[in-house]
Order: structure tokens, then C-alpha cells, then sequence
């Protein structure tokens, strides 16, 4: 068996180990989640050879960028979760709506730092390969994002609708 299959193997079970109570849900956002970093980590495993390789190489410079980007977005959507959203525990169990910050442009900055990586990846070894498990991800994420919404709509009730209403998913002003 191959490294790669063994590695990917060990970090799917380990994420449905974190992910059991989601995956009994099909509906949930943890179900969509599970399946996305499966595939994220199926991606890195994919191009792991081409992360140093010609690093000044213009494809290399637009991978870092959105790579950074990533970092930026997931550093400041925790923080401020763990900040303003008064969780009861995780960051997933906020107890107040956050609509601040990057959550003032958009609603999922964690996803979108999740779409960013995910392209970022696909950008140091472009293939059909990647391209395509970079697209399968892409779609998890927004399914992910989407049913993540409707649980949020139950949770924070009108007040979610009206964020929801003001803001965009992933990209500010755009989607």
C-alpha cells in the first residue's frame, strides 16, 4: 500500500473519529464538513511534492497569496467566534450572532479560508486531478455553508435572516 493511501486513510478515520456525531446527520453542516476536509486533505497528499518547488514561479506566488489569504481569514473568523460569539464551549456553539469584522462582509469566513486553501493547493501543481478535487471540495464547502445556514436560521431566528440578507457568503460584495 502506498504512503499516500495509507496517510489518507489514517486522516479520513481520524476525521470521522472528530466527525461521529455528524455523520449519523446527512442533512448537517458537520456531514458536509467531514467530507470536505477529507477531501482537502486528499488534495495536499495530491500536490505535497510541488509546495517548494520554483517557488518564485508565477502560479507558486498566486498560491501563497491565496494561501495567506487562508490564514488571514481563518485567524480572524476564530478569533472573533471566540471573542464576540460567547461560545458555550467550541466555537461552534456561539451563543450570540457575530456580524463584525470579516463577519461584517461575509458570513462564512472559516469556509471561504477553507476555498482559499483549497485553490492554493490546487495552484502548486495544477492538473485535472487537483482542479477537479479542488471543484468537489468547492462544492462541499458551499453545502457545508448552506446547511450550516439553515441551523442558523433555527438558532438565531429573524436576526440571522437579516444578516444573511446584508451579507454575502464567501467573496464580500460578490457571492
Amino acid at each position: 500500500m502506498s504512503a499516500f493511501l495509507i496517510v489518507l486513510l489514517a486522516g479520513t478515520a481520524m476525521l470521522a473519529f472528530a466527525s461521529r456525531s455528524y455523520l449519523v446527520r446527512p442533512r448537517s453542516y458537520g456531514f458536509f464538513r467531514f467530507w470536505a476536509f477529507t477531501g482537502l486533505l486528499g488534495l495536499v497528499l495530491l500536490n505535497l511534492d510541488a509546495w517548494f518547488k520554483r517557488p518564485a514561479a508565477p502560479l507558486q506566488l498566486a498560491s501563497w497569496v491565496l494561501l495567506g489569504g487562508s490564514v488571514a481569514l481563518a485567524l480572524q473568523g476564530f478569533l472573533l467566534l471566540r471573542l464576540r460569539g460567547q461560545p458555550g464551549g467550541s466555537i461552534e456553539a456561539t451563543t450570540v450572532l457575530v456580524a463584525s469584522g470579516v463577519y461584517r462582509r461575509i458570513r462564512h469566513p472559516l469556509y471561504a479560508s477553507l476555498l482559499c486553501f483549497a485553490w492554493g493547493v490546487v495552484l502548486k501543481d495544477p492538473s485535472l486531478a487537483s482542479a477537479s478535487l479542488g471543484g468537489v471540495v468547492s462544492i462541499l464547502l458551499y453545502l457545508t455553508a448552506r446547511a450550516e445556514e439553515q441551523e442558523s436560521r433555527v438558532k438565531f431566528g429573524p436576526a440571522y435572516q437579516e444578516y444573511a440578507a446584508r451579507t454575502k457568503r464567501f467573496i464580500p460584495f460578490l457571492f
